[in-house]
């Protein structure tokens, strides 16, 4: 009866509402599952549409954001008036303008050792009209003798409070580093203040400044281009001494950020299919665990309507937990990641952005309650008493068949018992061993692609067969703007040649050619001895052995419409040797936009020459300490030589944000696989709560009871393995291979090759890692419990 003015309707929802609630409360380890697999379902899907997001245009996002410069232009000042300057600010094409901000091209150490070439602007602030630069860390110069610089801290390279000398010029400055900042198209090298500019610069050099410029229309090489010509009209001829482009900035980004949508994605997947299957199993398991009880309160009066709504509040509330705590963890773990790509793009700074804190939990929250739903309403509709005999038993004559096989095969009766508890619940097993599988797959696969990617590194790199390089970073003892001298080259090749540890040198002459078929110029190598070990990975033919024969990259090769086998003519000059034939004898890896050869000088005459001599690659005897092979021979070389000696240091900063993303997606993965297979086995416990009271009552001892448990998810941990461990062998294979796409190279056989069969074989004892712990709890408790209490919990 509905009396006027009661609250009966709401006492009518009340009643299942307050039913879950009880339920959760006594379902306490199911709660906790449910919630701990919705958390890191959720973290894992917020972290993976943050990096989508972060590699999805992040430069295009961080240029709008910094006012990025579309044009950097260096003036020389002697040529041009600050009113001259200012007066371009007013040009049509013009949307804004920053600068002049005065600029030094200098040399620099850094721990007694070359630290390489450097564009310093002297800039007030790190705000302005244009060019708004982020700071990393640290704060912007106040003071003389104080250096921002274009980056971030880490990596072996200079922290804050280190300090840089200038050399060449008179007093050698010390500039202590007091911030990093970045300029999203990276306009300087680092930033003082504009007073600090007039003591760095270089006798002889003329004074310089920068302007930085937004046009109206700037989004392609040729309408930049038309804005810079004019800008130079605007100013006295020759003011204008060299430009820069914003879109060659871009594409550097993008490059880089596309590289890693493969593996990023590959992971969201895996993520997102772990995430259906547990969630799916955790909830299907705790309605099946619930029908008993259902159907007892069905006897008393619940709707199927009402039954519904109870079953999902039950299951509801952990995981609504589940959603806000993984959303939360999910930010957490996005900030370090975000703070290392942005610093691999180049764009500044990047945050987790808010759709993916509001779509991830939505629908995650929304995926379980999907997932409860068809359970519940299967529920819902049973009636009393189908409802209490579902919830006894499975059905009848499930998994008979595989007792009575294990019983023939005389395996210890405990064995025997867990073994052939999975084909009583095969849907349930099946969803078990699928979630197993993409675990150990994760685990399998991170391993594999973090090999992967340290060969790609190792062979783009060249740090581990070429350990030591020799290079230029000064003019050298004859004045400024000179070239080495021959003796001053030659007492390079003495010194290496010299040195005890020393294993191999070959003298590295690089200059631009031109090949007929591709627009623009090819860049050239041309080594002056043998070079094979220096390590370049070959992916198709092979490194050049007999004159006349080159290698080219990728890039060469897409451009000319060339094979491996085909010859091609190269113009490297003038002189009669000018024009060669040469025949491609391989394909390198070496990921470029720009085509690039490699061969002897022998086969390259025009290239081979003084004027043309970059460097010297070095590879050292074993057991040879690199950091005192260097010291050995710039003492040799001594401090006026141009020649230095520096060590080459492991793969760039996106080979290791990609190794540890990597490693933080698979062990995410894991972790939630883990959480599903304890589900099982406590749900499996639960349902045989009453056999394992029977089996101590009889005598089953502790360690019988925890072999029978572990031994309910040992067949599926094995069948995962096997089914893993192809898969993350195909997997690998593809992402290298959509990675290598994403930066327009081949790749060799050898960075996929990842897996001789006993690695693999070790590493397919993750999915059986995965099964044991998580039934490692259920089954501690399963092996403590009394029979009184077992049987008291059914």
């Amino acid at each position: 009866m509905n009396w006027p003015g009661s609250n009966w309707p709401w006492i009518i929802w009340l009643g299942p509402v307050r039913t879950a609630s009880g339920g959760v409360l006594r379902h306490k380890v199911q709660a906790v599952a449910i919630g701990l697999v919705v958390l890191v379902s959720t973290a894992s899907a917020t972290l993976g549409l943050t990096l989508l997001a972060a590699s999805n245009t992040p430069f295009q996002h961080a240029f709008g954001a910094q006012d990025g410069a579309h044009a950097t232009v260096t003036v020389n000042t002697a040529r041009a008036s600050t009113a001259d300057l200012a007066a371009t600010r007013h040009l049509g094409g013009v949307t804004a303008a920053a600068g002049p901000f005065a600029e030094s091209v200098v040399q620099t150490e850094f721990g007694g050792q070359p630290f390489g070439q450097m564009a310093l602007a002297g800039r007030a602030s790190a705000g302005g009209p244009v060019d708004d630069v982020v700071l990393n860390a640290g704060h912007w110069p106040d003071g003389p003798g104080q250096v921002v610089l274009d980056g971030s801290p880490g990596g072996g390279g200079p922290g804050l409070g280190s300090t840089l000398t200038v050399t060449g010029v008179p007093g050698a400055p010390a500039l202590t580093v007091v911030g990093f900042g970045n300029s999203v198209t990276s306009t300087a090298d680092g930033w003082v203040t504009p007073g600090e500019i007039t003591r760095l610069q270089a006798p002889g050099m003329p004074p310089s400044v920068q302007m930085l410029y937004r046009f109206t229309h700037a989004a392609s090489y040729g309408e930049v281009r038309a804005d810079v010509a004019e800008v130079s009209r605007a100013l006295p001829p020759g003011a204008v001494t060299g430009t820069a482009s914003w879109l060659a900035a871009e594409l550097q980004a993008t490059s880089n950020g596309a590289i890693m949508e493969p593996f990023v994605v590959a992971f969201a997947l895996i993520g997102l299919a772990m995430a259906v299957l547990i969630v799916g199993n955790v909830v299907s398991g705790a309605v099946v665990a619930g029908y008993q009880r259902i159907g007892v309160l069905k006897s008393i009066g619940l709707t199927p309507a009402q039954v519904v709504v109870a079953y999902l509040s039950r299951v509801g509330w952990p995981a609504l937990a589940g959603c806000l705590a993984g959303v939360v963890a999910g930010n957490v773990l996005a900030i370090p990641v975000l703070h290392n790509s942005a610093g691999a793009y180049g764009v500044g700074s990047q945050q987790v952005p808010w759709w993916a804190s509001v779509v991830a939990p939505v629908g995650m929250f929304a995926l379980v309650l999907l997932a409860g739903f068809g359970p519940a309403l299967r529920a819902g509709r049973l009636s009393a008493a189908e409802a209490i005999a579902a919830g006894r038993a499975p059905r009848a004559g499930r998994g008979y068949a595989a007792h009575r096989l294990a019983a023939r095969l005389r395996l210890p009766r405990p064995a025997g018992l867990g073994l052939a508890a999975p084909f009583a619940r095969p849907a349930r097993t099946a969803v078990t061993l699928a979630a197993i599988a993409f675990g150990a797959t994760a685990v399998i696969f991170a391993f594999g692609l973090n090999s992967s990617l340290s060969r790609a590194a190792a062979s783009q790199t060249h740090s581990a067969t070429v350990p030591v390089r020799v290079e230029q970073f000064g003019p050298g003892g004859g004045g400024p703007g000179q070239m080495p001298s021959a003796a001053q080259d030659a007492a390079v090749a003495a010194a290496l040649r010299a040195q005890p540890g020393t294993l191999h040198e070959v003298a590295v002459y690089g200059n631009g050619v031109k090949v007929p078929g591709i627009a623009g110029t090819v860049n050239a190598w041309a080594f002056g001895g043998d070079a094979a070990w220096t390590g370049y990975g070959i992916i198709a033919g092979h490194w050049y052995d007999a004159p006349g024969e080159v290698d080219v990259n990728t890039a060469f090769l897409d451009q000319s419409g060339l094979a491996v086998g085909d010859t091609a003519t190269v113009y490297t000059g003038t002189g009669p040797r000018a024009q060669v034939t040469v025949r491609v004898a391989g394909e390198v890896f070496d990921p470029d936009s720009q085509a690039r050869m490699f061969g002897s000088t022998q086969t390259l005459p025009g290239i081979g020459t003084p004027a043309n001599l970059q460097l010297y690659d070095v590879a050292l005897r074993p057991g040879v300490s690199t950091d005192a092979y260097v010291q050995a021979v710039n003492g040799a070389l001594g401090s006026r030589s141009p020649w230095q000696a520096t060590s080459q240091h492991d793969g760039g900063q996106f080979y290791s944000i990609a190794s540890g993303l990597v490693g933080l997606l698979a062990i995410m993965v894991a972790v939630a696989a883990g959480l599903g297979v304890l589900n099982t086995v406590l749900m499996t416990t639960r349902d045989r709560v009453h056999d394992l009271g029977v089996f101590k009552a009889l005598g089953m001892r502790p360690g019988q009871v925890l072999t029978m448990v572990v031994c309910w998810i040992a067949g599926p941990a094995v069948v995962a393995a096997a089914i893993a461990a192809p898969a993350a062998v195909a997997l690998n294979t593809a992402t290298v291979r959509a990675m290598a796409g994403t930066a327009h190279t081949g790749i060799p056989a050898s960075f996929t090759q990842v897996f001789p069969p006993s690695r693999l074989a070790l590493l397919s004892l993750a999915a059986v890692a995965i099964a044991a712990a998580g039934a490692l709890l259920p089954a501690s408790w399963a092996a403590r419990a009394r029979p009184a209490v077992a049987l008291h919990a059914e």
